[in-house]
């Protein structure tokens, strides 16, 4: 009976493990090879799949997604004899399971031994510039040439991208103090450009600020002169129409008169010859007696004690002014307190005759 039941469990489990090999479950984006008899049979498609165990052998999953594969990098030599640290990132994808399964024994390394030979061709023609500047260049090149290599191991390239260019460190020195000159000297043309817009930005406001300065005191000259020319003309026009006689005249130059030795420098200063005559005027017009009305004869009690003085201080500049132009033949003569009063005396004198 043991001997039976150990048979019976052994059936068993053959049975069972018979089923598990003859089935076979796919994830999606992923398949399998199957060999029958040690030759290619198909290929499982993703989802539920029947084999026949101990007959067909079924190989480990492809992965048909895209693949990021980042080599290390690569010494290149650039066509100025430098050599150059490349490190390059390959995106590519797994269109046909048998191919890349039967075409080429390690399809990994396959791609990334192409790539580094098809990268040294493409850099070994540009120097050091051009390499660290055209990066779409030597990606555009690498890709055409990996995916027409790829084709027939069922691989599909779909991009190159180079990660980083290392030059040496001797040639990064060179190239941060070339950087560090050209940025100097940027700065230098920089500020130049600036002060010299500022110069010239000051000069236009200089310029502007002296023709409207010169304008405005063009028009305030102009202005000044036409308010002159209106108010002479205005005096000239009231003098004429009033036709002032030349007594009238000599009395307002005796009123100018102390106002021209009011200042400090005016203590010195010369009459005219021609003034005498017309002061001696000024001096009969107020010596003579004015006629009188009967209405001037009743008014005269009335006469205020102001206007008195006022006489009598107008009659005292006459003389003063008499005095000083009988002088003027002798020479100029000083203004001063030392004046002579002899003729105001003779003024009075005679007033005194006439009345």
């Amino acid at each position: 009976m043991d001997a039976l039941l150990i048979a019976g469990l052994l059936v068993v489990l053959f049975a069972v493990l018979t089923v598990v090999r003859s089935v076979r479950i796919v994830p999606q984006a992923r398949a399998r090879n199957v060999e029958r008899l040690g030759r290619y049979h198909s290929t499982l498609k993703p989802g539920l799949n029947f084999v026949i165990p101990y007959i067909d052998r079924v190989y480990p999953m492809i992965d048909l997604r895209e693949q990021v594969v980042s080599f290390r990098p690569q010494p290149v030599i650039t066509e100025d004899n430098l050599v150059v640290e490349i490190d390059t990132v390959l995106y590519f994808q797994v269109t046909d399971p048998r191919a890349a399964a039967y075409e080429i024994a390690n399809y990994i390394q396959a791609v990334e031994q192409l790539t580094v030979t098809t990268l040294r061709n493409v850099v070994g023609s540009l120097d050091l510039e051009m390499t660290l500047t055209s990066r779409d260049t030597i990606n555009s090149q690498l890709r055409g040439v990996l995916d027409e290599a790829t084709g027939k191991w069922g691989i599909r390239v779909n991009r190159v991208e180079i990660k980083a260019i290392d030059p040496p460190k001797s040639i990064k020195e060179a190239m941060e103090k070339q950087m560090r000159a050209e940025r100097d000297k940027r700065a230098a043309i920089l500020n130049a450009e600036g002060q010299r817009q500022s110069q010239i930005l000051t000069a236009e406001g200089d310029k502007q600020s002296a023709i409207l300065r010169a304008e405005g005191d063009r028009s305030a000259a102009i202005l000044k002169a036409q308010g002159q020319s209106q108010a002479i003309d205005e005096v000239f026009q009231a003098v004429h129409r009033n036709d002032p006689d030349p007594k009238l005249l000599a009395y307002q130059y005796l009123q100018v008169l102390p106002e021209l030795a009011k200042g400090q420098g005016n203590t010195f200063w010369v009459i005219p010859s021609e003034v005498t005559s017309a002061l001696q005027g000024v001096s009969k017009a107020f010596t003579e007696s004015l006629p009188q009305s009967p209405a001037t004869r009743h008014e005269a009690p009335a006469i205020s004690e102001a206007a008195a003085r006022e006489t009598a201080q107008a009659e005292q500049a006459a003389a003063e002014a008499v005095a000083e132009a009988a002088d003027v033949d002798a020479g100029p003569r000083q203004l001063g307190p030392a004046a002579t009063a002899d003729p105001l005396a003779d003024l009075q004198e005679n007033r005194h005759r006439t009345s």
